[in-house]
C-alpha cells in the first residue's frame, strides 16, 4: 500500500547540461499531472508516460531546471507565414505599412524551443526523482497501514460490544413495557399458585400475556440490528484483505468506509439502548478518523 503523499528529488548530468527534476505528490481522486519548465510536447509526454508507468493516482507537480544549456530556438516558418498572411491584410484593411519582420517573429507559436541534449539529462533525473518518490510513498503507506489496521481492530471491538448489548435489549424492553403497564394500572393475568393479578394486586387490569409477548416480540424486531452487525463484520474484514494486499487500493477502501458509515448510522437510527448509542457515537469518530487517513492511500 502506499501513500499519496511524497517528494523526490533526481539530479543528472549529460554534454555538458545539468538537469534536476522534483516530484511533489498530494492526495486526489485521479492522477493529474502538473508540469513547469520549459519542455516540448515531446520531452513532456515522455516524462508522463514514465510518471503514470509508476503513479496511478495523486495530484503530482514535476519542477525542471536546467543549468549550462543554450537557449537554443528555432523559427516555425508555417506559423511564421500564417501570421505574416494575417497581419498583412490586417495592414492592407487599415491603410497601414506592411508588418516588419519583428512583429512577425514576435506571435505566438513563431519561435519555439529548439530540442537539444537537455532531454537526456531530464529523462535521467526524472527516473532518479521517480525511484525517491515512490520509496518515500511506500515508506508513508506502511505507517498508514499500521495506523489504519489499528483504527479498523477497535472499530471490530465496538462492533463485539453493540453484539453483547443488543443481545440483552429485547429483556430490557419487556421489562420496560412491564413497568410501564404497572405505572398504568395494568398487569399481565394467567399466574399460577391460585388466586388473579387483580386479587395480588387490588385495582389493576388484567393484560393478556400473550398479547404483551407479541408487543415485546414487535420492538425487538423493530430493534434489531443483526443484518447491520453481519454486513458490518463483512466490510471490516474485506477493509483488512485490502490492506494486506498490493496495488492502488485508496478508492475500493474510500467506498468501504461510506458502507461502515451505513451500517453504523443504521444501527444508531435503530436502538434506543444507551450503551448501544454510546458505542455509535465512539464507533462514528474512530470511523472519521479512519475516513481522513484513507483519503491519503493512493
Amino acid at each position: 500500500m502506499r501513500s499519496m503523499t511524497g517528494f523526490g528529488r533526481g539530479v543528472a548530468e549529460h554534454g555538458g547540461v545539468r538537469a534536476t527534476v522534483d516530484l511533489c505528490s498530494v492526495n486526489h481522486r485521479f492522477l493529474d499531472l502538473k508540469m513547469r519548465g520549459s519542455l516540448g510536447p515531446a520531452l513532456e509526454e515522455q516524462i508522463a508516460a514514465k510518471v503514470r508507468a509508476v503513479i496511478e493516482r495523486g495530484a503530482v507537480t514535476v519542477s525542471v531546471n536546467v543549468a549550462g544549456a543554450a537557449t537554443a530556438t528555432r523559427i516555425d516558418r508555417d506559423a511564421a507565414k500564417r501570421a505574416h498572411a494575417q497581419l498583412a491584410a490586417l495592414a492592407a484593411e487599415l491603410g497601414t505599412e506592411p508588418p516588419a519582420l519583428g512583429l512577425i517573429l514576435g506571435q505566438p507559436g513563431v519561435q519555439v524551443a529548439a530540442e537539444t541534449v537537455d532531454d537526456a539529462a531530464i529523462l535521467t533525473a526524472t527516473a532518479s526523482a521517480l525511484a525517491q518518490l515512490d520509496e518515500m510513498r511506500a515508506t508513508e503507506g506502511l505507517a498508514l497501514a499500521t495506523e489504519l489496521v489499528a483504527r479498523l481492530d477497535w472499530l471490530a471491538q465496538l462492533r463485539g460490544r453493540i453484539a453483547e448489548l443488543a443481545a440483552t435489549v429485547p429483556a430490557q424492553q419487556q421489562k420496560r413495557l412491564q413497568d410501564r403497564l404497572t405505572k398504568l394500572g395494568l398487569v399481565a393475568g394467567g399466574r399460577d399458585g391460585g388466586g388473579s393479578a387483580a386479587e395480588g394486586q387490588r385495582g389493576a387490569i388484567d393484560v393478556d400475556p400473550q398479547r404483551l409477548a407479541q408487543e415485546v416480540a414487535i420492538l425487538a424486531d423493530r430493534a434489531d440490528i443483526t443484518e447491520e452487525l453481519v454486513r458490518l463484520a463483512s466490510h471490516l474484514e474485506q477493509a483488512r484483505s485490502l490492506l494486506a494486499g498490493s496495488g492502488a487500493i485508496g478508492r475500493r477502501l474510500d467506498f468501504l468506509t461510506q458502507e461502515l458509515g451505513r451500517e453504523i448510522n443504521t444501527i444508531g437510527s435503530k436502538s434506543a439502548a444507551a450503551e448501544i448509542t454510546a458505542a455509535v457515537v465512539e464507533a462514528k469518530a474512530t470511523l472519521e478518523k479512519l475516513r481522513e487517513q484513507v483519503q491519503n492511500v493512493e
